[in-house]
């Protein structure tokens, strides 16, 4: 039978839009240091492999994997790659584990996004290089399109968005880690500057530096190094177009598939009842809402009164973002998924505090990498072991 997969430390660093007196690697280094110490574990003698998330681009070096092992305290370790979000990084590491390669398994996921200059010229260069790259379309106008698109299809608003902004800006004052939190109403989003019809600025994530250090082991190794496991009860992930002429618009079709993937791992049948907490990717206000109703926690149709009611505040029937989502803790690029993440573990264990939400027992955590990515992962997470 293959080995159950828990979460026994996290750690993080940074959180910031600035973190001028830190590199990279101290970001890193950090947040290993306090993964290692809540996981309990000897990196040099317990940790088996470790896998760190990155892209070359954003890095602006070549085979940044290269640059990993010494913070991490892997130095003539094996390191795998993902270039792309940590929660990539978190289905590799199960993957490891689950295949016998490796029972204590390290991931790690940093931004430090402050240091990026061109950062527009990166995302233009992830588009298709003959029909759009020469068109020099923003990542702003993809998403404004993309959410025009999702608020006809399901016949929600603009203040509907707006109110989702204000919520998540609103939930990170409790969060000592957040970039970004402020006491917003839906009016002050609705009236901050326009950027690509109809998404506004205070609906859009800013930039943040961070890193976040997640240690998994397997069911033999768990009770040796915690108290307070976190079970991975499923992941799953999934990939549509990503060109602007053959993308689904408007619905994240590949959220869907990446989720009902991880449902039937975990063994959920019915997520709006079985799950206490999502944490989802908010890059963009409407993103939350798109992203609510393709892990299959709402239907279109109910998704207006769920906000305007408070249903998916911290009190509410479905609690999403309580962190405050990349909206507040700001963008984190690579590292948004072990973000999401880190809430979900705090939210478990019950170490959230002034934001700690009553009796989490089952969390999903999803993350999508951005503009013109059409990728996604979904983890769903619990308190008990789940089914064999």
């Amino acid at each position: 039978m293959e080995p159950r997969v828990a979460i026994v430390g996290v750690g993080h660093a940074g959180f910031a839009p600035i973190t001028a007196g830190l590199s990279y690697k101290e970001l890193m280094f950090q947040a290993a240091e306090r993964a290692y110490d809540d996981a309990g574990v000897d990196v040099r003698a317990d940790v088996d492999s470790f896998v760190c998330c990155s892209e070359d681009f954003l890095e602006g070096t070549s085979i940044f994997d290269e640059y990993v092992p010494d913070q991490l305290g892997a130095v003539h370790r094996p390191v795998q790659t993902v270039a792309g979000d940590g929660l990539f990084g978190i289905v590799t590491g199960t993957m490891l584990i689950r295949s016998g390669v490796a029972n204590v398994v390290v991931v790690e996921a940093h931004s430090k996004v402050s240091d990026v200059l061109t950062l527009g010229s990166i995302e233009h260069f992830a588009l298709d290089p003959v029909w759009n790259r020469p068109l020099v379309p923003s990542v702003l106008a993809v998403a404004g399109l993309d959410m025009n698109a999702f608020l006809e299809r399901t016949g929600l608003t603009e203040e509907h968005c707006a109110l989702v902004a204000a919520k998540n800006r609103c939930n990170a004052l409790d969060n000592p880690r957040a970039a970004y939190p402020a006491d917003l109403s839906g009016d002050d989003v609705d009236d901050s500057a326009p950027l690509w019809w109809p998404l506004r600025e205070l609906e859009v994530a800013g930039r943040a530096d961070g890193c976040v250090v997640v240690v998994l082991a397997a069911e033999d190794r768990v009770r040796d190094l915690t108290e307070a496991p976190v079970w991975l009860l499923g992941a799953g992930w999934s990939s549509g177009s990503p060109t602007l002429e053959s993308r689904t618009w408007g619905e994240a079709d590949f959220v869907r598939r990446a989720a009902q993937r991880a449902y039937a791992m975990a063994g959920i049948r019915d997520p709006a009842e079985e799950i206490d907490l999502a944490e989802v990717d908010d890059t963009y206000a409407y993103k939350e809402l798109q992203h609510v109703e393709a892990l299959g926690l709402a239907e279109p149709a109910d998704l207006g009164d769920l906000v305007q009611e408070g249903d998916l505040e911290p009190e509410g029937e479905l609690p999403v973002n309580v962190s405050g989502g990349a909206l507040a803790q700001g963008n984190l690029f690579e590292a948004n998924g072990l973000a999401r993440v880190l809430e979900c573990v705090e939210q478990l264990r019950g170490e959230a505090g002034e934001r700690q939400v009553e009796d989490v027992q089952v969390a999903v955590a999803q993350s999508w990498p951005g503009v013109p990515s059409t990728s996604a992962a979904v983890v769903v997470l619990g308190r008990d072991e789940g089914p064999s």
